[in-house]
């Protein structure tokens, strides 16, 4: 599908045109580190400390059944199936949301339905599609009751297997989609406004922040803001690749 064809499915058109590369290369910073809040749970509390080694030793069958089986919040009890992710297992992108909705809970795949369809849309506005050489995924795995926002034991249960796909998966880049994943992923409660534009660190892994599908869907005026974080992505995709290339 012709670029501009899909900005103009954004809404990005004829304002948004992509900037010159050059500035965009420009924009890409050192990786840093979120500062982390000092009221969020430790996820390595002793208690779940068994539980996390063992998730951390899965293969991605081992994985999955553990996800499909786990029991370790009250979501078990609500869920219609769990959503594991899904897309290319050694991926370059990983894309990372907040929970299942609804339509996802029903069909356990992640970002389907109106949302599923503007991330769609994003990942063609720079050059990607869902399932080659990306991976999608939320930091909570069970739908939570009407939709309500992730709660902070239910995002520590789930908190080791997305730290496992990860490992398993070994992107170059994740972009945290929304505040919730943003939060999460990088253990901090800094807004997401002051997260954006750039690079953080998930166990070694840079990570762009930028806005969930379903929020600029109600938010159209921000859709500008999330392809400004689409382009500094890419660029940092860019650099990352050039430096794996570069001979030794």
């Amino acid at each position: 599908m012709p670029r501009d064809v899909v900005l103009k499915e954004l809404e990005l058109l004829p304002a948004w045109r992509q900037r010159q590369q050059s500035a965009v290369d420009q924009a890409v910073l050192p990786v840093q580190s979120a500062p982390a809040s000092s009221s969020k749970p430790d996820v390595d509390m002793p208690l779940g400390e068994s539980r996390r080694e063992a998730i951390m030793q899965m293969d991605w069958e081992a994985l999955r059944e553990g996800v499909g089986h786990c029991q370790s919040c009250a979501l078990a009890q609500t869920r219609t199936q769990t959503v594991f992710g899904v897309g290319d297992e050694h991926a370059d992108w990983l894309f990372v949301g907040e929970a299942p909705g609804a339509e996802e809970d029903r069909r356990g795949e992640p970002f389907v339905g109106e949302a599923g369809k503007l991330l769609d849309n994003m990942l063609a506005a720079i050059g990607l599609r869902r399932g080659d050489n990306v991976y999608i995924a939320n930091v909570l795995k069970c739908r939570p009751p009407d939709n309500r926002e992730p709660q902070r034991e239910e995002l520590l249960q789930c908190d080791p297997f997305l730290k496992r796909q990860v490992e398993l998966i070994r992107p170059k880049l994740i972009v945290a989609l929304g505040h919730v994943a943003a939060q999460s992923v990088l253990n901090s409660d800094v807004s997401i406004g002051a997260l954006r534009g750039k690079l953080h660190d998930f166990h070694g892994v840079p990570v762009v922040v930028t806005y969930h599908p379903a929020y600029l869907l109600r938010n159209l005026l921000d859709k500008a803001l999330a392809w400004e974080d689409l382009c500094f992505a890419r660029a940092a995709m860019r650099q990352l690749q050039s430096v794996t290339a570069t001979p030794l």
